[in-house]
C-alpha cells in the first residue's frame, strides 16, 4: 500500500469523528486507531513478499496515564494493588500492542526473573502482534525488580512490562 494513501487516510480520520478504520487492498490492509493522549497509530500486517511495517506516534501521556498505582491480576481472577510509584526512568515500556510472553515457548525458561541483573540488549520478553513474534530487548542495564505483567496477557503501546534498576 502506498505511503501517500496511509497519510491520506490519517489525514480523513483526523478530520472527521471515527476512531478506528481498517482498509484491505488485495493481500495488504491497513488498520488505523485514534487513541485518547496521542494521535492515530497504524500497524500494517506482513505482506506477502515477507516484510513488516510498523508505526506509532509516542507523543502524549502514557495510555494508562503511568504506573502508579499499578493492578496485577492474580491467578485466582482478583486483583491486588501493586507497589507504590515508580520511578520513570527505570520502567521497560511495551513498543507495540500485542501479547506479552516470558519465555521463547510455552514449556521453556523465562528470559528475565525478578532480580537477575541484565544488560543493554539482554531478551527481557516477546511481544506477539499479528503473528509475528517480536523480541524485546532491555535499553538500560541493571537488575529486574519487579515483571509488571503477567503471561499470556494483552499490553498496549507504552505499557510498563518490567522496573529494572
Amino acid at each position: 500500500m502506498d505511503i501517500r494513501k496511509v497519510k491520506k487516510l490519517i489525514e480523513l480520520l483526523e478530520e472527521s469523528n471515527v476512531a478506528e478504520i481498517e482498509i484491505h487492498e488485495g493481500e495488504e490492509s491497513v488498520r488505523i486507531s485514534r487513541h485518547a493522549g496521542g494521535g492515530p497509530q497504524f500497524v500494517m500486517p506482513a505482506n506477502p513478499g515477507g516484510y513488516t511495517a510498523m508505526v506509532g506516534t509516542a507523543s502524549g501521556p502514557a495510555p494508562h496515564g503511568g504506573i502508579a498505582p499499578a493492578l496485577a491480576t492474580t491467578a485466582s481472577g482478583a486483583q491486588a494493588s501493586a507497589a507504590p510509584e515508580v520511578d520513570e526512568a527505570t520502567l521497560a515500556r511495551s513498543p507495540m500492542v500485542g501479547t506479552f510472553y516470558r519465555s521463547p515457548s510455552p514449556g521453556s525458561s523465562t528470559f528475565v526473573e525478578e532480580g537477575q541483573e541484565v544488560k543493554v540488549g539482554d531478551i527481557l520478553c516477546i511481544i506477539e502482534a499479528m503473528k509475528i513474534l517480536n523480541q524485546i530487548e532491555s535499553e538500560r542495564a541493571g537488575i529486574v525488580r519487579k515483571i509488571l505483567v503477567e503471561n499470556g496477557q494483552p499490553v498496549e503501546y507504552n505499557q510498563p512490562l518490567f522496573v529494572i534498576e
